[in-house]
């Protein structure tokens, strides 16, 4: 099924390009297809990359098309959003442990070009200092891929995180650990804090797709579309940037 493209629509500063999909598989295909095209035109590319339930299609769709198509990755170098701390990186609820199960360990990229923060060093302010310049090394981040939180977080960004943050230590949420406690036996479980990119590290990308699913999402999309621009709400912040592509399902946009 073709997407249905909204009418871009001015919002304050920025112009959002949205498209309403069907369904949470017609959005992974289309923002595959997106990402994908990137990956083509600039096979160096670096490509900053989510983790969780939202994303997962958009992996399985990377997947089918280098197996089917020859689309490679070998010279593209990936930056993930964040990692729990405390978890060990062969942990299965570790991100570093997702990225390699859900979409490393079935394309051609080279493991050295892949970088996930690591939440188990002892030193996390030089560990955060240490992500944020090779992103810079690396020459910044060409495509960002977002999901959204039901509170507005982005990467791990909870409310009130500033939006001159940079990668840094945060402690997260209670509705985040519960939304995210699906993943572990009980909430008990879930870790307490994480390491994130920061706002700005976000901001700084050149382009950034943001992904959402699911009638769970519609309350979070409306804000930030509507909504004002505040630290209160961190995805608000994307209202500043001059290239965001929402890519969601019909769930997510009932309210927009």
């Amino acid at each position: 099924m073709k997407p249905n493209k909204i009418n871009q629509q001015r919002v304050n500063t920025m112009l959002f390009e949205i498209i309403r999909t069907e369904n949470y598989e017609d959005m992974s295909k289309i923002a595959a297809k997106r990402v994908i095209g990137k990956v083509q035109q600039k096979p160096d590319a670096v490509l900053g990359l989510a983790t969780g339930s939202t994303p997962e299609g958009l992996y399985k769709e990377f997947i089918k098309d280098h197996k089917e198509n020859g689309t490679s990755y070998e010279k593209v170098n990936t930056v993930n959003l964040d990692e729990y701390m405390g978890l060990d990186r062969n942990d299965k609820n570790s991100y570093f442990t997702f990225m390699r199960e859900k979409l490393f360990n079935h394309i051609d990229i080279d493991l050295e070009n892949t970088n996930v923060p690591n939440g188990m060093v002892s030193d996390m302010e030089a560990e955060a200092k240490r992500y944020e310049e090779h992103i810079k090394e690396i020459g910044g981040i060409d495509l960002q891929i977002l999901g959204i939180g039901h509170n507005g977080h982005i990467g791990f960004n909870e409310p009130g995180t500033s939006f001159d943050s940079r990668t840094h230590v945060i402690e997260l949420a209670e509705s985040t650990r519960e939304a995210n406690s699906r993943y572990f036996h009980s909430i008990d479980e879930v870790p307490t804090h994480a390491i994130t990119m920061g706002i700005q590290s976000i901001m700084d990308s050149k382009e950034i797709i943001l992904l959402a699913s699911g009638a769970g999402k519609a309350e979070a999309m409306k804000k930030l579309v509507y909504g004002e621009i505040t630290e209160d709400f961190p995805a608000s912040a994307l209202r500043l940037h001059k290239k965001v592509t929402i890519i969601a399902d019909k769930d997510a946009l009932q309210l927009i």
